[in-house]
């Protein structure tokens, strides 16, 4: 898969989810991801979760397969260093991926000056240029709201940063779009997408403006019920807990044979005045659904319940923390092909995963680590920049670049 994208370079200036997540991705499929990083280490260089050593395993796992070049940006001369970086020559050249403020230096106007054909991929927090994450953004439009135990008034914000995983993915679809425009018609530009937008966006393309402007409703907690359908959490004879999901036709049928519950079925049908064969019914009839059901999943421990659901071809899975999901989930794990054991420098071995795509005639490449801080400086400067080896020793020797090897010394 390595060579989808290669010969693409795309210089990176980014922190935590989003960027450096499309930069990932596209690092993933064959780009050559340049990092752009402080001398110090950015904003996330040290965000949780770290190891005993104080290594940040979010930054090693958001910036695999990336080329890092330390700068100290307060220095012009640094500064002039990224702003030539970004618009070296070459037809795959000239693509900037930031989320930092671009202004100055870096906003687009500025480098269109010393590249026309430049492209400027930011993501932004809102669309008027202010300041957002998701921990902010889901609040903003009323998920934490419809979120937890029915009957419940707390607000519960979702774990899983999902928007900045969301955006991530469309900042690099847009830049691949940007760049097969240019491929045609020699023209860069600037892309901005704002974190709120596309979390606004989504509230549409979901259904749920519609249902407050249409139905007038405004969605309340349904616990781990599968709005419109039926989706349920069943506990187990073992104490485990299972969802187990009736959200179409033949899964639902086969959860009714499971459970020998056909007749339990037909007799709700009928006192409730449902067709338990529609989607929508289903979720209606939910909790007598759940009761009728229940003793079934009671009786019986998890193993049992686990052959009989695979056996009827029902959707369904045990619930895990995360330990237990390393521990016992084949799919996470090396026998996975997306995954490998990897050693990170500075952290040490551990499993790793490489692009989730799989695609006809490209191999999958191997997962690659995260390289250490300013670990690819030297190189970068000598192999892009074309620089000559006593200016790089001056770069290093008066602090203007850091990282790597230079005359047989750490920089």
């Amino acid at each position: 898969m390595a060579q989808l994208l290669g010969g693409l370079r795309v210089i990176e200036s980014a922190a935590f989810v989003a960027a450096p997540l499309a930069g990932m991705t596209l690092a993933q499929m064959g780009a050559d991801v340049i990092r752009i990083d402080r001398l110090e280490g950015g904003l996330d260089h040290h965000r949780w979760p770290v190891t005993a050593g104080g290594r940040s395993l979010f930054w090693a796992g958001l910036n695999k397969g990336k080329r890092s070049v330390a700068v100290d940006l307060s220095r012009p001369e640094g500064r002039e260093l990224v702003s030539a970086l970004i618009c070296a020559p070459g037809p795959d050249a000239g693509v900037f991926l930031t989320n930092l403020k671009a202004k100055g230096w870096t906003d687009y106007e500025t480098l269109r000056q010393r590249r026309a054909d430049v492209i400027v991929a930011s993501v932004i927090g809102t669309r008027d240029g202010g300041p957002a994450v998701d921990y902010t953004v889901n609040p903003a439009l009323g998920f934490p709201m419809a979120t937890g135990p029915e009957g419940s008034t707390e607000p519960v914000a979702h774990v899983l940063p999902a928007w900045d995983c969301i955006t991530g993915q469309m900042a690099a679809l847009g830049l691949l779009a940007a760049e097969r425009r240019r491929r045609a018609t020699g023209q860069g530009g600037q892309i901005e997408l704002a974190l709120k937008d596309v979390a606004a966006a989504m509230l549409g393309n979901l259904g749920i403006i519609g249902e407050v402007q249409i139905n007038g409703v405004d969605r309340p907690k349904y616990g781990n019920a599968l709005y419109g359908a039926f989706g349920w959490d069943f506990e187990t004879a073992d104490r485990r807990r299972v969802m187990v999901v009736g959200l179409t036709d033949r899964q639902w049928k086969g959860l009714v044979r499971v459970t020998g519950t056909a007749e339990s079925m037909a007799t709700l049908s009928a006192e409730l005045g449902l067709d338990l064969t529609q989607e929508g019914a289903r979720f209606m009839a939910r909790k007598d659904i759940a009761a009728a059901m229940n003793p079934w999943f009671e009786a019986r421990r998890l193993d049992d319940i686990a052959a009989a659901l695979d056996g009827a071809g029902v959707t369904w899975s045990v619930f895990r923390s995360f330990a237990e999901a390393v521990a016992e989930d084949p799919d996470v794990s090396a026998d996975n092909p997306m995954f490998a054991m990897v050693d990170q420098p500075e952290i040490g071995a551990l499993l790793t995963p490489g692009s989730p795509f799989t695609i006809t005639g490209a191999d999958r490449a191997a997962p690659a680590p995260a390289p250490l801080l300013g670990a690819d400086t030297e190189a970068v400067l000598a192999d892009v920049m074309g620089l000559a080896s006593g200016e790089i020793a001056r770069l290093f020797d008066t602090g203007v670049v850091g990282g790597g090897l230079v005359r047989g010394k750490r920089g």
